[in-house]
């Protein structure tokens, strides 16, 4: 979710017991100290699994997982090393893709479905469009947008890599 709320990093905690791989921290309107504080709160051997999109520095400070680059943030950090760092992106055309999906370990490719956490933005492809770029889908690129437990067979027939979710899998535990 873009906003904090009470009880979130125990859920975080949780979910990391239960096996979650990783986790994208997306907070855009929060300040460095806030995510700093946010992760303090995640247990230590879990933070390799969260990649940031906002303020990259706290990857270095705490050891985090990755970064992610997107509209807010879209310059690769100096200091960032490739051996100890995944680096993702969001990505919002096939072109885009297609132009930047070598340089980087996987790309999020949105909306694919109207959203659930950003009302009003609707789904930018059809069918048709995702089906001549299977090819370029299949190789690091998750869905975004829209991604519910009820369509990630369509996602899956699609040819994505794999999928990303963000407001059906925050709904469903608050």
């Amino acid at each position: 979710m873009p906003y904090f709320f009470k009880g979130e990093t125990d859920t975080c905690n949780e979910l990391f017991a239960q096996g979650l791989e990783r986790l994208h921290l997306r907070k855009p309107e929060a300040s460095m100290q806030q995510l700093a504080k946010w992760i303090e709160e995640i247990e230590p051997s879990c933070r390799k699994r969260i990649v940031l999109h906002d303020h990259h520095d706290l990857a270095m400070q705490y050891d985090l997982g990755g970064i992610h680059l997107n509209s807010r943030n879209p310059d690769i950090p100096d200091w960032l090393n490739r051996n100890h760092y995944t680096l993702s992106r969001s990505c919002h055309a096939l072109k885009e893709v297609e132009a930047c999906q070598k340089d980087y370990d996987y790309v999020f490719l949105s909306p694919i479905f109207d959203s659930i956490s950003k009302q009003g933005y609707k789904s930018a492809f059809t069918k048709e469009d995702l089906a001549e770029a299977r090819g370029i889908l299949s190789k690091n690129v998750y869905a975004l947008g829209g991604i519910t437990f009820d369509n990630l067979k369509e996602v899956e027939q699609l040819g994505f890599y794999g999928a990303a979710m963000l407001g059906a899998f925050w709904n469903s535990l608050l």
